[in-house]
């Protein structure tokens, strides 16, 4: 037998035995919940909870089993590939599994997070591979992403991806490197409810860092967390960012007199973020609009949507505006 390990960020993944083809290939892993899993790749029907966004990069949409019902909507997955979508059965989301659809699928994999160690634990007892990813750090994201590339056999596109990530990572650090000292500005990452905020646990402290931004929430050891408006205050953040799929935006902050202020809301500097998902190679553009949105000088020759457009069509095949949320 022959055996040698790779370290993935939060997942540990072991080849255990190597047969002639790729088909008898048995992977362990270990996932997010520090659960050991063995999987025969590359996976022929698997239900994805989460990481659907990388559907367009492994193009393995004839191995989909099941998708949350998230993906149905979601405008990355529409403008790709429609007619996939709507043929995968849809089986309910992360926070609320419909077990007895997803069990009729017999997959071979469950891809999740974090969030429901109860229906895990439920799935496993039935024999049920599952797998429990929540990336906290970019690297992590990519090592989520190898991940796919390991379980639908799509390693060099994922690989090729990533470096396109790279590149558009390295402009928004290169465009941003000289902040620093009083030219340096903090920022704060809020959710649905505007004063639960992104802690240092969060993938959002990485991306604040590559932005030239300090995360002014980055010394509470947690993903996300709430906190009091007299904190936030305190903080006085010179950026917001709101949540994508927030039901609020700048104007409610704008218009609430306990907001006002706060430095970024005083100075209109409140930005709400696409619906896009954040565990995907759109978070690349991403760190660029919000890169921009909180240094435009920094970036005032430089033609975002375009690079944004570049992107999308070389990662997704598509143009950028067939799937735009971000304001041009």
């Amino acid at each position: 037998m022959r055996r040698h390990r790779a370290l993935i960020g939060g997942l540990l993944l072991a080849l255990l035995g190597l047969a002639t083809s790729a088909s008898a290939e048995r992977v362990t892993v270990r996932d997010k919940l520090g659960r050991m899993v063995t999987l025969r790749v590359p996976v022929q029907r698997a239900v994805l909870y989460e990481t659907y966004e990388l559907l367009p990069v492994t193009g393995a949409w004839d191995r989909v089993a099941g998708l949350s019902r998230y993906a149905r909507d979601n405008d990355l997955l529409q403008a790709v590939n429609p007619d996939a979508v709507r043929a995968i059965p849809s089986v309910g989301s992360a926070m609320d599994m419909n077990a007895e659809a997803l069990l009729r699928l017999q997959p071979d994999v469950v891809v999740t997070w974090t969030s429901d160690a109860r229906a895990v634990r439920f799935l496993e007892a039935r024999g049920v591979p599952v797998l429990a990813v929540y990336p906290e750090s970019l690297a992590e994201l990519y090592d989520v992403m190898r991940l796919q590339g390991t379980l639908f056999g799509a390693t060099p596109k994922v690989e090729a991806v990533i470096q396109q990530m790279d590149a558009l990572f390295a402009a928004v650090g290169a465009a941003t490197a000289s902040r620093s000292g009083a030219s340096r500005k903090t920022a704060l990452w809020l959710y649905g409810k505007p004063t639960t905020v992104a802690g240092r646990l969060n993938l959002v402290q990485d991306l604040f860092a590559r932005m030239g931004l300090d995360n002014a929430a980055g010394a509470l050891s947690s993903r996300n967390i709430e906190v009091s408006l007299e904190q936030i205050l305190r903080w006085n953040p010179a950026v917001l960012f709101i949540w994508g799929s927030a039901r609020y935006g700048a104007a409610e902050l704008v218009a609430n007199t306990q907001w006002r202020v706060v430095r970024a809301v005083h100075d209109r500097a409140v930005f709400k973020a696409p619906t896009w998902s954040s565990w995907s190679p759109r978070l690349a553009p991403v760190a660029l609009w919000m890169a921009a949105s909180a240094y435009p000088d920094a970036f005032a020759g430089t033609d975002v949507p375009e690079r944004i457009d570049r992107f999308s069509r070389e990662v997704y095949g598509i143009p950028y505006a067939k799937g735009s949320q971000i304001a041009h």
